[in-house]
């Protein structure tokens, strides 16, 4: 088991947690990135009352050298923990999840359909897009001795002075793994079966079209929703658009829970 408290946080990389009512959301932060860029729709979610759950992946929040030791099985590992420990507290739950995030949340909706109640996703990433994102070996020892690390993709907020809280090189031999997660959520699309509200950057310098693309096309035994955010870029939960995010995904929230219940109106 790896230490969970060797290496100090990037300040606001902690996760966060809320104990509310009987519904229950998991957010899942992204590649590089951290809670911090899922707080405030966190903590918007769990000012509505639900049961909030938001945790920080393996080797996120540190340093890129940390994360240079982790997978994209840790990461998964780590959510799907998140998930069944949620489940055992709420009668239903839902996922969220931001870019790579959205790739989690979409395989824990795979994964465990009599659980995920619905899944909410922000600029997925679902195959690779940006050429600054080094899968460039599928060994991942070869890749930390040839190119240790890259230049980062973090931070891309249409919004003055807003950052991500992520790291500024990416570690190459985590990245080589993402293949692996990105085949499996595509290998399994026809396994969803939670309804999924997506929301789109216009502008989006970290993950082009493809892979809604790829959803849309592959998710055929599920209703998709998919909305156009015109302001903001990839972190859209940090931008000009957030509020849109958390108030459409609380609606979506309340529309498929028992009722309406679980939260406060």
């Amino acid at each position: 088991m790896r230490p969970t408290n060797a290496i100090p946080l990037i300040p606001g990389a902690d996760p966060f947690s809320h104990a509310g009512s009987g519904v229950g959301v998991l957010l899942c932060h992204g590649f590089t990135g951290s809670p911090y860029s899922m707080r405030p729709w966190a903590e918007h979610l769990a000012e509505a009352g639900l049961t909030v759950e938001l945790p920080r992946l393996p080797g996120h929040g540190t340093t890129w050298q940390d994360m240079a030791t982790t997978t994209s099985d840790d990461w998964y590992s780590e959510v799907e923990a998140a998930l069944l420990d949620l489940s055992r507290r709420c009668d239903e739950v839902f996922v969220m999840g931001l870019s790579m995030g959205g790739a989690l949340t979409l395989r824990l909706a795979q994964e465990h359909p009599g659980i995920v109640k619905g899944v909410v996703l922000v600029n997925p990433s679902l195959v690779v897009e940006d050429r600054r994102l080094p899968i460039i070996a599928p060994i991942r020892l070869l890749a930390s001795r040839l190119l240790p690390s890259t230049s980062g993709i973090g931070s891309d907020v249409a919004l003055n002075a807003a950052s991500e809280g992520g790291y500024d090189r990416i570690p190459t031999a985590a990245a080589a793994t993402l293949p692996k997660l990105w085949r499996a959520v595509q290998d399994g699309m026809s396994g969803l079966r939670a309804p999924v509200l997506a929301y789109r950057s216009a502008q989006d310098h970290v993950v082009g079209p493809d892979s809604l693309r790829i959803l849309a096309r592959r998710a055929v035994n599920t209703r998709l929703t998919i909305h156009l955010l015109h302001d903001s870029y990839h972190v859209a939960t940090l931008d000009h658009d957030a509020a849109t995010i958390f108030e459409g995904s609380l609606a979506f929230v309340r529309e498929r829970s028992r009722s309406g219940e679980g939260a406060d109106r």
